[in-house]
C-alpha cells in the first residue's frame, strides 16, 4: 500500500467518524443552518478568494446565524446586527474565547498576545497595560503633542511632492505616521523616516502578517496537518514575527542599559512596561513587553492606515463629499491649516465621513474570530462547543435591512445619527464590541479625523495620471485586514 492510499484511507475514517458525530449532534440539537457540506472539504469550497463577501452571500440565503463546516471545524458566521448584539453583548461571556489561526502559534505568539489570550488573569493584567497605560485619556493627552508633530510632518512630506508635482502613495505616508507615533509614544523615536519611504519595509513586513494570518490555512481546516504545514504559512509567520520582535529586542535592550536615568518630562511607555515587569515579573515579563509591542504596532498601524487610505480614495472618488468636508474646515479651522483633536469636535461632516469610511470598508472584515468552550444556546439554536465564531462586520455595514443605499458612500446618513463606532451600536461595529472590544479604539478615533481633515484641509487632489475621479480603483485585498488590492496615489496641489 503506498502512501497516497494510506493517506486516503486515514483521510476517509477521519471524515465517517466525524460525520458520524455531525450527524449524532444533528439529531439531538438544532444547530444553526448552512450549506450542505462535502465529504471531508466540507464547505471550503464556497469561501473563495473574499470570503467576506462569498459568506454575506451565503448569509442571504442560510439567514443572520449560519453555520458551516470547515474541513473538520465547525464555524459559526454572524451577518446581522442583532444577532451580533446577542453574541457580543447578551452573551458576551459564553463568546469571549479566541480562536487563534495556525499561523499565530508562530512564535508560540498566541500564548502571549492580548489579542489571542483567554479571558483570564494574564489577559486582565495585559489589557489593564494597555487601557491605563497607553490608550487611557491622560496619556492621548499628554501625547497631543506628539500626535501634532507628526501630523505636521506628514504634511510638510505631502507639500513637499505637491512643488514636484509627484504622486503620494497615501497609505504608505499615513502607515508611517502612524508608525512613528507609536514608535514615539512607547519608545521615544522614529522607526522611519517621515520624509522618505524608509519605513517600507517594516510596512511591508506588517502586511506580510496580516495577509498570512487572514489567508485560508489548510491546517485551521484539518488539525492534524499541523506538523507538516504544508503551504508554509506558519513558517513564514515565524521570519516576519522573529524580525519584528529583534528589532524590539534591541529597543529594549538600549533603554535598560541607559537605566532610569530619564526624567518625567520624557518618560514613555516601555519605561511604565519596564517598571512593571521589575515590580510584579511574575505578571510581565520581557517576553510579554515584547510581544505586546508586537501587538500594538501590527494592529495599530495597518487598521490606521488602511482606514485613512480607504477615506482618501472615498473623498477622491466623491468630489461633491470632498467640496463639503473642504467648506465645513475652511469655515471652522481656516484654509490650509492643520487641525487639532480639540477641533475634530467642531467637525461634524469630517466625523461623518470616518464613520461612514468605517461602515463601508471595516479594517477588519471578520473582527477577531472568537470560540465557543461549550454548547451555546442563541435564538433557540445550538452553536457546537469548540466553533468558530465569524462577526462579519463587512456585511453588517452593507445590510440593507439596517442602512439605506448601503453601497453608497453618504456621510449624510450620520449627521444628526447617535450611531457610533464605540461598540454600543451593533449596526457599526468596526472595532468589536464587549469585553474584547479593541483596546486601541480611542487612539484610532483621535488620530483618523485628525490626519484625514489636514490632508484635506492643506492640499487639493488628484489621481496619479490624470485619472477621472470614477476611475479610483476599490478592489480589496483580504487578509485579517482590508487592504486596497492597489494603493491610492494622488497628487496633491497647493491651495
Amino acid at each position: 500500500m503506498d502512501w497516497i492510499t494510506i493517506v486516503v484511507v486515514l483521510l476517509s475514517a477521519l471524515t465517517l467518524s466525524h460525520g458520524y458525530r455531525v450527524l449524532y449532534s444533528t439529531w439531538v440539537k438544532k444547530h444553526p443552518p448552512g450549506p450542505t457540506p462535502l465529504p471531508i472539504i466540507g464547505n471550503i469550497h464556497l469561501l473563495g478568494n473574499q470570503p467576506h463577501k462569498s459568506l454575506a452571500k451565503l448569509a442571504k440565503t442560510h439567514g443572520p446565524l449560519m453555520r458551516l463546516r470547515l474541513g473538520f471545524i465547525n464555524t459559526v458566521v454572524i451577518s446581522s446586527s442583532a444577532m451580533a448584539k446577542e453574541v457580543l453583548q447578551k452573551q458576551d461571556l459564553a463568546f469571549s474565547s479566541r480562536w487563534a489561526p495556525d499561523a499565530l502559534h508562530a512564535c508560540d505568539h498566541s500564548n502571549y498576545s492580548v489579542v489571542w489570550l483567554p479571558v483570564a488573569a494574564r489577559w486582565r493584567s495585559l489589557r489593564k497595560v494597555l487601557t491605563s497605560n497607553i490608550f487611557s485619556g491622560s496619556r492621548l493627552d499628554a501625547n497631543q503633542h506628539l500626535s501634532s508633530r507628526k501630523v505636521q510632518e506628514l504634511i510638510a512630506y505631502c507639500g513637499s511632492s505637491s512643488q514636484t508635482g509627484e504622486a503620494v502613495d497615501v497609505g504608505r505616508a499615513a502607515f508611517r505616521t502612524s508608525l512613528n507615533l507609536l514608535s514615539n509614544t512607547i519608545f521615544s523615536v522614529d522607526l522611519a523616516d517621515p520624509f522618505s519611504d524608509s519605513g517600507k519595509e517594516f510596512k511591508d513586513l506588517v502586511c506580510n502578517i496580516m495577509v498570512e494570518a487572514g489567508k485560508p490555512n489548510l491546517v485551521d481546516y484539518f488539525p492534524f496537518l499541523e506538523k507538516i504545514d504544508p503551504q508554509g504559512i506558519r513558517r513564514r509567520m515565524t521570519f516576519h514575527f522573529e524580525k519584528v520582535i529583534e528589532l524590539f529586542s534591541c529597543l529594549i535592550a538600549e533603554r535598560l542599559e541607559k537605566g532610569e536615568s530619564k526624567d518625567s518630562e520624557t518618560n514613555d511607555v516601555i519605561d511604565v512596561l519596564l517598571a512593571t515587569s521589575k515590580e510584579n515579573p511574575e505578571e510581565m515579563d520581557r517576553t510579554h513587553i515584547e510581544r505586546l509591542c508586537l501587538d500594538m504596532f501590527v494592529a495599530g498601524t495597518d487598521t490606521t492606515s488602511n482606514t485613512l487610505e480607504w477615506a482618501m480614495t472615498e473623498a477622491i472618488r466623491n468630489p461633491e463629499i470632498m467640496k463639503k468636508a473642504k467648506s465645513e474646515l475652511e469655515e471652522i479651522v481656516g484654509k490650509g491649516k492643520i487641525i487639532s483633536e480639540e477641533e475634530v469636535q467642531r467637525l461634524p461632516y469630517l466625523r461623518c465621513m470616518v464613520k461612514e469610511t468605517l461602515r463601508i470598508h471595516p479594517p477588519v472584515p471578520f473582527l477577531i474570530p472568537r470560540k465557543v468552550e461549550e454548547d451555546v444556546q442563541v435564538c433557540g439554536y445550538t452553536v457546537p462547543r469548540n466553533s468558530q465564531i465569524l462577526v462579519n462586520a463587512w456585511a453588517i455595514g452593507r445590510d440593507g435591512d439596517a442602512w439605506k443605499n448601503p453601497l453608497e458612500f453618504k456621510p449624510e446618513r450620520f449627521l444628526g445619527s447617535e450611531i457610533d463606532v464605540r461598540g454600543r451600536d451593533f449596526e457599526l461595529i468596526p472595532f468589536g464590541a464587549g469585553r474584547r472590544i479593541c483596546p486601541g479604539l480611542p487612539l484610532a478615533i483621535r488620530m483618523v479625523p485628525v490626519i484625514l481633515g489636514s490632508l484635506l484641509n492643506s492640499f487639493d487632489w488628484k489621481l496619479e495620471g490624470g485619472s477621472s475621479p470614477d476611475e479610483v480603483d476599490v478592489e480589496e485585498k483580504f487578509g485579517i485586514t482590508l487592504q486596497k488590492a492597489i494603493p491610492l496615489r494622488a497628487v496633491p496641489i497647493p491651495l
